[in-house]
């Protein structure tokens, strides 16, 4: 008896090392999970890196639940400071599939296409025999709206429920293909009645389930696939029932809504009186609410089909977002700025076996380093690529549960209003408008005090203005070779 209990374990552990060993040998899947225009506050497992006074900035328990992209942190590691290059969609969405600068993809602005040369972390993947497959807002293919389908595919070898531009809040599909699901009245805009739309045809319940379908005909293969929905951008509109579940919130006014134009900097660029008029829109706040739970709640039925189908141990699931919404702070709405809320995004990536659950990354990053470290990430040679980015892939690899140092990342804005350079406690920026603003994150987080040529700063400014010149003149910044900024 003895002796066979001895064979039984033998097996057991044998039987454990082959299939450890199958899956190391296994190319992993990644699903990259990417909304638009979304305020890190909304998001759970970002309120708990807060705290109490920056995480409920509408108000006390003015806030909605987010388990499951909550759960994609628990599971996996949190970068608390990844910043979009450049805070609007085409750019930032440019940078991370290229790991490149703006300026160097041709997508500098919005509504600019990429050139055409450009390589994609989906051809590198598709190269190396991966099915890939990219569905919803793109936004890369120069003014075509809605753009169904581009006829440059950039790697993605299914993009048939891929558009280009607009931010429609249902869509269906006929024998002809992908059409919206809206009325356009004579303005050329859609019309959305809340009555007309289910979880079929609103837009992220119908994209969500054209990710599954794919998911499913592609399992038994490795496979890519990128899911860009395009909320919670507005306009702040949602199905029911999510229309009516945050209509009891009061929505208290951020504490920078009405800044101090005396003292505030100039590429803010607010006028006087328009920004006194400024006001948070009680319905419009609720429906962006309505909008991220019905993320959430989608999430979710990502994460089920990958349990239901055994897929979740070998597949990376990515959550992040284009850039923030300020929603009120700083008297702006949306995005463009390198205030936090702007320029911040959340970025979340569960990988089982491979990256430790639970762990948090302080250290600061951009979307041009999202393509060379997926790529490491997941073994793919890319040595004859060229990024801007760095190929950071060690940081989620390694056994810290927190990753901490003083990289600084330099980001910029589309307009040439401004630059900044930015590490986990510090942002320096720059802009031909106004004079350097420097703001301790850790002190100022509401981003109201200018440190720069205070004594106890003069180091730390002296660092960031080095290493963002540094990076400017690397990355071909507009501002740098038109000569409008100065020290």
């Amino acid at each position: 008896m003895k002796n066979l209990f001895i064979a039984i374990a033998f097996i057991v552990a044998i039987t454990g090392y082959i299939n450890a060993n199958n899956r190391a040998k296994q190319k992993p899947n990644i699903i990259i999970i990417h909304t638009d225009e979304h305020n890190l506050r909304t998001l759970g497992c970002y309120r708990s890196t807060m705290d109490e006074e920056q995480a409920y900035m509408w108000g006390k328990n003015t806030i909605v639940e987010t388990p499951y992209i909550d759960k994609l942190a628990s599971e996996g590691v949190l970068c608390k400071n990844w910043y979009a290059t450049s805070p609007v969609c085409t750019p930032s969405r440019a940078s991370m599939i290229s790991g490149m600068y703006p300026i160097a993809t041709g997508s500098h602005r919005n509504d600019l296409p990429l050139k055409d040369e450009l390589i994609t972390f989906a051809q590198v993947l598709k190269d190396n025999g991966y099915a890939t497959s990219y569905v919803g807002k793109w936004h890369l293919d120069g003014e075509a709206k809605p753009g169904f389908a581009p006829e440059r595919q950039f790697g993605f070898s299914d993009n048939r429920y891929m558009f280009n531009r607009g931010h429609w809040k249902a869509l269906a599909e006929d024998e002809e293909g992908l059409r919206v699901d809206q009325t356009i009245n004579k303005k050329g805009i859609a019309v959305f009645n809340v009555d007309e739309v289910n979880e079929e045809s609103f837009t992220t319940d119908f994209l969500v389930d054209r990710s599954l379908e794919i998911i499913k005909r592609d399992k038994e293969q490795p496979f890519a696939l990128m899911l860009s929905i395009p909320d919670p951008h507005g306009p702040n509109l949602v199905r029911a029932p999510y229309d009516t579940m945050y209509d009891h919130l009061h929505f208290e006014e951020p504490r920078t809504m009405h800044p101090d134009l005396e003292v505030s900097p100039g590429w803010l660029n607010v006028k006087g009186k328009k920004n006194r008029a400024l006001s948070l829109k009680q319905a419009q706040m609720a429906d962006y609410f309505g909008m991220v739970k019905c993320i959430d709640d989608n999430v979710g039925r990502i994460l089920s089909l990958l349990e239901d189908e055994g897929l979740s141990e070998n597949t990376i699931v990515v959550f992040t977002s284009d850039h923030g919404d300020l929603m009120g702070e700083h008297g702006k709405h949306n995005k463009g700025l390198p205030y936090e809320m702007s320029a911040r995004v959340p970025f979340l990536l569960k990988y089982p076996g491979q990256v430790k659950a639970g762990k948090k990354i302080q250290k600061a990053y951009t979307m041009a380093d999202f393509t060379p470290t997926i790529l490491g990430l997941m073994c793919i040679d890319h040595s004859a690529c060229r990024f801007h980015g760095e190929d950071l892939s060690q940081d989620f690899t390694n056994n810290s549960e927190l990753v901490n140092d003083d990289r600084i990342v330099y980001i910029t804005n589309a307009f040439g209003r401004w630059v900044a350079a930015v590490n986990k406690r510090y942002k320096l920026v720059l802009s031909p408008v106004d004079k350097p603003w420097l703001f301790d994150l850790e002190k100022d987080p509401d981003e109201l005090v200018n440190c720069y040529g205070q004594p106890e700063y003069k180091e730390v400014g002296e660092r960031l203005m080095k290493e963002l010149y540094k990076q400017m003149k690397a990355f071909d910044e507009p501002l740098l070779k038109e000569g409008t900024i100065s020290k």
